[in-house]
C-alpha cells in the first residue's frame, strides 16, 4: 500500500505525518507533499523513527511524483484561520482542493481520497463534482474525514460516565461543522448500552458541536484543533488501509451514500478492498436526534450546494 499526504508541512500535516509513520500497517509506503521546500526535510526527520514505514518527501508546485501509485490520498492542504467561519474558509480552500483533485484524477484516479481540509461539508462535494467531470468519480472511494467528532464524543462520554474510553463507542452522523454534527448518544455503548438524562444529551451534544471553538479559545486564538485532528485522521487512514488489504473494518465518514437525508452525509460504512464495501444503516434514532437532523438539514444542504455550484456554476 502507498499513502500520500498532501499538505504535509502544515499544522495538521506534520503531526499527521508523524502519526502515520507510527501507526500505519507494516510495510506501507508513505509520501509527503507540500509546496513548502522544507517537506523533504520533514520526511527525512520522521524517517529516522525506526518503523517499517518507508517515507519520501516532495515539494514544489506539482504533486505528481508523490501521487504516483497511491492507494490512499489524504488532503490537509489549505488555510486554517481561527478568525474565519467555514464559509470564509471555503473561499480560500476551494481553489486549492480543485488543483489537487484534478491532479489526483490525472495521476492516481483509482485511489481512495480522504478530505480533511475544512469546510469538509463543502469540500467533499467540490471533489466529487471535479472527479465526475474527469470521468473517474467513484463514490466508494471519496471520504470526508469526520473521525475527530467520534474521538471527541468517546472522550467526553468516558469522562462523564467514568468509563474506559477504549471501550466507549459513540456513532456520529450528519456533517462536520456546528449543528450538522450529531452524536447518537442513544446508541452509545461501553460493553453495554449507556444511559443518559435529557440534560446530559443536550449538554454533550453542544460540547461536541462546539469543541473546535473551545480549542481556539484555549489556544488564545492562535491556533485550532491540529493535534487531535491529526490523530483522528491517522486512525481513519489506518482503517482505510486495513480495508484495502482485506480486513473487514467499520468506520464513520462523510460520504455520498444512502442516508436518505442529503446527498452527502456522515454515516457508518464497511471498508474493504474497494474502499466502501457497504453503506450501513444508521439505526433507530431518539426523538431528540430526529429533531436535530431535521434542524440541521437546511444548513447541510446549503453547504453541499455551495460546493456543487463552485464546480458547475
Amino acid at each position: 500500500m502507498k499513502v500520500t499526504l498532501l499538505g504535509a508541512a502544515g499544522g495538521i500535516g506534520q503531526s499527521l505525518a508523524l502519526l502515520l509513520k507510527l501507526q500505519l500497517p507494516e510495510g506501507t509506503n508513505l509520501a509527503l507533499y507540500d509546496i513548502a521546500p522544507v517537506t523533504p526535510g520533514i520526511a527525512a526527520d520522521i524517517d529516522h523513527i525506526p518503523t517499517s514505514i518507508n517515507i519520501v518527501g516532495y515539494c514544489g508546485d506539482d504533486p505528481s511524483e508523490a501521487l504516483k501509485g497511491s492507494d490512499l490520498v489524504l488532503i490537509t492542504a489549505g488555510v486554517r484561520k481561527t478568525v474565519m467561519d467555514r464559509a470564509e474558509l471555503f473561499d480560500f480552500n476551494a481553489g486549492i482542493i480543485k488543483n489537487l483533485i484534478e491532479k489526483i484524477a490525472e495521476v492516481c484516479p483509482k485511489a481512495c481520497i480522504g478530505i480533511i481540509t475544512n469546510p469538509v461539508n463543502t469540500m467533499v462535494p467540490v471533489a466529487a463534482e471535479l472527479l465526475k467531470k474527469a470521468g473517474v468519480y467513484d463514490e466508494r472511494k471519496l471520504f470526508g474525514v469526520t473521525s475527530l467528532d467520534l474521538l471527541r464524543s468517546e472522550r467526553f462520554v468516558a469522562r462523564l460516565k467514568g468509563k474506559d474510553v477504549n471501550n466507549v463507542k459513540v456513532p456520529v452522523i450528519g456533517g462536520h461543522s456546528g449543528v450538522t454534527i450529531l452524536p447518537l448518544f442513544s446508541q452509545a455503548t461501553e460493553e453495554e448500552k449507556l444511559q443518559f438524562t435529557e440534560e446530559e444529551v443536550e449538554e454533550l451534544t453542544l460540547k461536541v458541536q462546539n469543541a473546535g471553538v473551545e480549542i481556539v479559545k484555549a489556544k488564545l486564538g492562535s491556533g485550532s484543533a491540529t493535534l487531535s485532528m491529526a490523530q483522528a485522521a491517522a486512525r481513519f487512514a489506518r482503517s482505510v488501509v486495513k480495508g484495502l488489504i482485506g480486513e473487514d473494518i467499520i468506520e464513520y465518514a462523510y460520504v455520498e451514500g444512502n442516508s436518505g437525508y442529503t446527498r452527502f452525509f456522515a454515516q457508518p460504512i464497511r471498508l474493504g478492498r474497494h474502499g466502501i464495501e457497504e453503506f450501513l444503516p444508521i439505526g433507530k434514532l431518539s426523538t431528540y436526534e430526529e429533531a436535530a437532523i431535521n434542524a440541521m438539514l437546511p444548513t447541510l444542504k446549503a453547504e453541499i450546494e455551495l460546493g456543487e455550484k463552485f464546480v458547475n456554476g
